[in-house]
């Protein structure tokens, strides 16, 4: 199968250039980017294209991420976005240095159609890349280096308002480069240069299909795991619920065990919701373990965030390993079967957990750095099915396998649960009225007509309180934020424009319904700067 390899600096956004190629068909890989040049094994099998990712790292830095030199001189059309652009700069002998003034967000690029300066293979090679692209984009940014000089036999091509290079071509060779990100919505006509680049330029066929993903998935878990007991920790989100359809759908279901841990951080009704899903698949054996005195034992003047985090995560593998055991009735069973879980990319790279060794840690998901977990994987007994995709394409194949749209549906809903929609401690008054606060919103987006066309949305009940008036008397209610987002892939988000008609209304309706609520806000910060939750 013809395919495009992505060499990953540590991007966030490197399994994000790969879903983009995936979409129209094209089947990619990502390989770290200090991969040597030839790849072990198969990784260069069907490769049509090479790209090299971004990167939170200087290209001019000591200890910056460095390409095999071979992987230039392959004869591979190339494609460096942002800073893969620099170090193509670099490594052909150009500078790159610090801008004075940074770009980040989305800047005015203009291409240069009418250069005197392209001729030959540079001016067919440009035309291809940006093939029906308008000669004036909105290109997304997040870069503070620049190039200062190009590289010799390298020509720009497009600039942002502010002179900065935007994107170049080489003059005789098939390499490219982006100083933009054409994988972000934010990007115009990102996605039509991307399919330039891979089905036109590269010539890669389209041979890739979420029914194929979900034919190579069940292979793998057939080969790895048909023999073995399998233990899933479900939360009752599209995540876990689809890897049940999953793991159901192709392992004997008598050899499946699925848990839903009761923390007490969950939503209204989740554990009804849990069994009426779960039966419907074909569960012979769910598990509802009741934790909530452990969890909110273990979260107990606990404030920070990551400390929050770790210990959800922690006493998540605790309460399985326990309970597995006496479910059993046998150590040695338990200590060979698997740990399955919903991981997503977006997971991994927002805890540092990229392809290649350069991702920073944006923050910890339970499921991800916890050290119990860390444990588990560096000895082979975790399977993540789901850990290279996005979540619109876990309910693409959530759909194949056959999950309720009412399910697939569901705005996405952290690990952690409502522990991390609550800064600061976690008590149970402040879950119960976080809960019901939430349920509120929720259910008059639904009622609105408003729930489908957001991404995600949720409470968030802050650690003050503030003055108000209840009838005559003066009290200090919590302060709850509302928070909506719109999105494609949850990698980046903008904020939901509500009417403020709908707006008023919800929020009258929470401080009416919920007396401990003084104050309603809404949220109205992107991503980035900001993440989709709170901590």
């Amino acid at each position: 199968m013809d395919k495009v390899l992505i060499l990953d600096f540590g991007s966030q956004f490197t399994q994000l250039i790969a879903r983009r190629i995936r979409d129209v068909g094209i089947y990619t890989e990502i390989l770290p980017g200090d991969a040597p040049f030839p790849p072990d094994g198969k990784a260069l099998d069907g490769v049509r294209g090479i790209i090299l990712s971004g990167s939170p790292h200087s290209a001019y830095e000591e200890g910056a991420p460095v390409p095999d030199r071979a992987w230039y001189d392959c004869g591979l059309p190339l494609l460096g976005i942002c800073y893969g652009l620099q170090r193509i700069t670099m490594d052909f002998g150009g500078k790159v240095g610090v801008l004075s003034s940074r770009e980040y967000g989305k800047m005015n690029v203009r291409l240069d159609r009418a250069s005197k300066n392209l001729a030959g293979p540079a001016r067919r090679g440009f035309e291809a890349l940006f093939d029906g692209v308008p000669d004036s984009i909105v290109g997304w940014m997040s870069h503070g280096d620049s190039i200062e000089k190009p590289a010799p036999g390298f020509q720009v091509v497009a600039s942002s308002d502010n002179g900065i290079p935007a994107a170049f071509v080489h003059e005789s060779k098939p390499i490219f480069g982006l100083q933009f990100h054409p994988e972000v919505t934010h990007t115009e006509h990102g996605f039509r240069i991307l399919e330039n680049f891979a089905a036109g330029i590269c010539g890669a066929k389209r041979e890739w299909t979420m029914t194929r993903f979900l034919e190579e998935a069940k292979a793998t878990l057939v080969a790895r795991a048909a023999d073995r007991d399998v233990l899933l920790l479900i939360s009752g989100g599209v995540d876990s619920t689809v890897v049940a359809a999953l793991l159901l759908s192709c392992l004997d279901p008598e050899r499946v065990h699925l848990m839903y841990v009761d923390t007490g951080l969950m939503r209204e009704g989740e554990t009804d919701e849990v069994r009426i899903t779960l039966d419907a698949l074909g569960a012979r054996h769910l598990h509802v373990i009741d934790a909530k005195a452990r969890f909110l034992s273990a979260l107990a003047g606990l404030s920070d965030p990551e400390a929050k985090r770790r210990a959800i995560g922690d006493l998540f593998i605790t309460v399985q390993k326990d309970e597995t055991v006496r479910i059993w009735d046998s150590p040695d069973r338990e200590a060979e079967a698997f740990l399955a879980q919903g991981t997503l990319y977006t997971d991994l790279i927002e805890s540092g957990k990229g392809v290649g060794k350069k991702a920073q840690t944006i923050k910890s998901h339970h499921n991800v750095r916890s050290p119990l977990v860390e444990k588990k994987r560096a000895e082979g007994k975790i399977i993540e099915p789901l850990d290279r995709l996005y979540k619109d394409e876990v309910r693409a194949l959530g759909r194949l396998l056959g999950v309720p749209d009412r399910v697939l549906s569901r705005h996405p809903f952290p690990g952690p649960g409502l522990a991390v929609r609550m800064p600061g401690e976690v008590t149970e008054e402040k879950l119960a009225v976080l809960r019901r606060a939430d349920t509120i919103f929720l259910a008059e987006l639904k009622s609105r007509g408003l729930y489908d066309r957001i991404w995600q949305a949720f409470c968030v009940l802050l650690p003050v309180r503030a003055v108000g008036v209840a009838g005559d008397a003066r009290k200090y209610g919590w302060v709850c934020a509302l928070r909506a987002i719109t999105s494609a892939d949850g990698m980046t988000a903008d904020v939901f424009p509500f009417e403020m008609k709908d707006l008023l209304e919800i929020s009258a309706l929470i401080t009416n319904r919920v007396p401990e609520v003084g104050r309603v806000v809404y949220d109205v910060s992107s991503k980035p700067p900001a993440t989709i939750e709170w901590e």
